[in-house]
């Protein structure tokens, strides 16, 4: 998700180390020292202006949510929520970074559950590698999952949910909930995204998977 570019973005950013983490890289393997616990770690990678990673982190105080996004003028948003809150959001970390070096910042297993939500379809056959649930993310997710480590997918392309759920399946994983149209019977514990709000109200079906190594 892009932005109107905010000059003032990097500033801000650069001022809240505590949250935005600076040189992700020297934390691998020591996450569970940067939030202070042994929780379970939870990310999302594209988290775009952080509704859903701020969401669940507050939802949900037991588990550390790190946010994954690339762009500043996008990412200050999820920043600026993190503020606002008067203690901030204790549980949840923003990473500046490309998700497509996941496993730079993480080591093996050290990472529960990864959220894949409303990423670019990209429609073209000939940009397919470039689909977060191409086989070659799926081998990078693997890197920093465990054994049974979960992906939770969302999103409105109907077509890159039917490429997402065969790419999957011949990755070898398992398929453990699939859903056609998630607001239908829309489940207490799901946290809408900017783009899922939009969607919805358009009266477009949301598609939802869950998938285990």
């Amino acid at each position: 998700m892009r932005s109107r570019f905010k000059p003032w973005a990097a500033d801000l950013i650069d001022s809240h180390p505590e949250v935005v983490i600076p040189n992700p890289e020297e934390k691998k393997g020591k996450w569970q020292e940067v939030f202070g616990n042994k929780n379970p770690l939870h990310i999302e990678a594209g988290t775009g202006k952080g509704r859903f990673i701020t969401g669940m982190a507050k939802a949900n105080q037991d588990i550390n949510y790190i946010g994954i996004e690339l762009f500043d003028s996008v990412i200050v948003t999820a920043l600026e929520t993190v503020l606002e809150e008067e203690n901030g959001i204790p549980n949840l970390r923003l990473l500046k970074v490309n998700a497509k070096k996941i496993a730079e910042y993480f080591e093996k297993g050290e990472v529960d559950r990864l959220y894949l939500n409303f990423s670019d379809p990209w429609p073209k056959t000939r940009h397919a590698k470039r689909r977060l649930t191409h086989e070659s993310f799926l081998k990078l997710y693997q890197a920093v999952l465990p054994e049974k480590g979960e992906i939770h997918f969302k999103t409105d392309n109907r077509k890159l949910f039917e490429y997402s759920l065969t790419s999957i399946s011949e990755y070898g994983m398992l398929l453990t909930d699939v859903s056609l149209d998630l607001h239908d019977n829309e489940p207490e514990w799901n946290i809408m995204t900017e783009y899922e709000e939009k969607f919805s109200k358009k009266g477009q079906p949301i598609y939802r998977l869950e998938a285990q190594f």
